[in-house]
């Protein structure tokens, strides 16, 4: 809920958070739902999915009808100023791997440092990965929102257990519309699991694993809302107990389905590539 002692209005009557920074600038265009487009960006994504740029070029042409009402009831509620005070932005305390770990052993913040240090991956990387889509970039509480849900999406993983294969990608874009609802979150992550489905031929439970993912987006507390410093303090346990993240059981199921027959879930189009050379040679 929106809190009058932290809303204010400049002189053109934009409603403003305490310290004058508006809800939306004035220069920002209202974004059109252009569901052809976002179609287009996606074919693109399929044939390479490391092509992060087409990602948020997907979210731009899908916009959802639930997302300012989202933004203005945290960004200008109590809870949103404290964070905007403590958290103004999240990749420099992410990236802080030292700090982060002088925290307990079996914190966010060590399975955290783990998995980014494990994939090869940074906070500021996946800035540059949208800045690279070359979208405006505008002073109001509309782009701080938008970056702590871009900056928090590596965490998604961590919490929920999901790795960066394709369906655990998949899995956290469906937790991530459970939590955010956006018709980009629906269509990479149910279009992205039915072409995964027809690409490799196999008995693993796919719609089952982002359907649990989905539901558990649902059940789970905002996480973009929550002090993101206290979170990573917490024992990671507690943490899957307090936000109501169970253990990924279809996923698993997916990955030994995958395994027994021969088929890596990290690699799942190599069976596919290697068919089609023998058949080009």
């Amino acid at each position: 809920m929106t809190d009058a002692s932290v809303i204010s209005t400049d002189s053109k009557g934009v409603e403003c958070a305490a310290d004058g920074t508006p809800l939306r600038h004035p220069d920002r265009a209202i974004p059109k739902y252009e569901p052809l487009k976002a179609w287009h960006h996606f074919r693109i994504l399929l044939k390479d999915k490391e092509d992060t740029a087409e990602v948020f070029k997907i979210f731009e042409a899908l916009p959802h009808k639930t997302f300012m009402p989202r933004v203005r009831d945290l960004t200008l509620s109590e809870q949103g100023e404290k964070l905007r005070s403590s958290e103004a932005e999240l990749p420099s305390i992410l990236d802080d791997h030292e700090s982060l770990r002088k925290l307990p052993e079996g914190t966010v913040a060590h399975a955290y440092c783990d998995f980014m240090e494990r994939e090869g991956l940074t906070a500021a990387g996946l800035v540059a990965e949208s800045e690279a889509a070359g979208r405006p970039i505008y002073p109001d509480l509309i782009q701080w929102y938008g970056f702590r849900l871009r900056d928090t999406h590596d965490l998604m993983h961590v919490l929920t257990g999901y790795g960066r294969d394709a369906l655990g990608e998949q899995c956290v874009l469906l937790f991530t519309h459970g939590q955010n609802p956006s018709h980009g979150h629906l269509l990479l992550g149910y279009a992205g699991s039915f072409h995964m489905k027809k690409t490799v031929k196999s008995g693993a439970p796919v719609f089952k694993a982002v359907r649990q993912a989905h539901k558990t987006g649902v059940a789970c507390p905002s996480i973009v809302g929550m002090s993101i410093r206290e979170l990573l303090a917490m024992d990671l346990a507690e943490a899957r107990k307090m936000l109501n993240i169970p253990e990924p059981t279809w996923y698993h199921e997916c990955h030994r389905v995958w395994r027994s027959e021969g088929i890596d879930p990290y690699d799942l189009l190599a069976e596919r590539k290697e068919a089609e050379q023998l058949a080009a040679a």
